[in-house]
């Protein structure tokens, strides 16, 4: 394994510097233990990215949500003052 090509650090892979740290401490440790690490290494930074996938889409959606939740605010306060105004004209 070599950290420097397949880890970079600087941030190209958005990986916590712990991870790109282990990746270089498997570098180091001898080819047999280290092919069963960089199963094992692999997993964690897909699970890593794909957390990271689903943080952006849960933030995406709140920001969608808080949106929305301000058009509805907004439309209410003026449906309200549309009823009220409707209620004067009657009395």
């Amino acid at each position: 394994m070599n950290p420097k090509s397949r880890f970079p650090d600087s941030g190209e892979n958005d990986l916590p510097r712990e991870l790109v740290d282990l990746a270089k401490a498997i570098a180091t440790l001898p080819d047999s233990c280290q092919k069963d690490m960089e199963v094992v290494y692999a997993r964690v930074v897909d699970s890593v990215k794909r957390r990271r996938r689903i943080l952006a889409l849960v933030q995406e959606a709140l920001a969608q949500l808080r949106l929305d939740i301000k058009y509805l605010m907004f439309d209410l306060e003026v449906t309200r003052k549309e009823r009220d105004e409707l209620r004067e004209r009657l009395e």
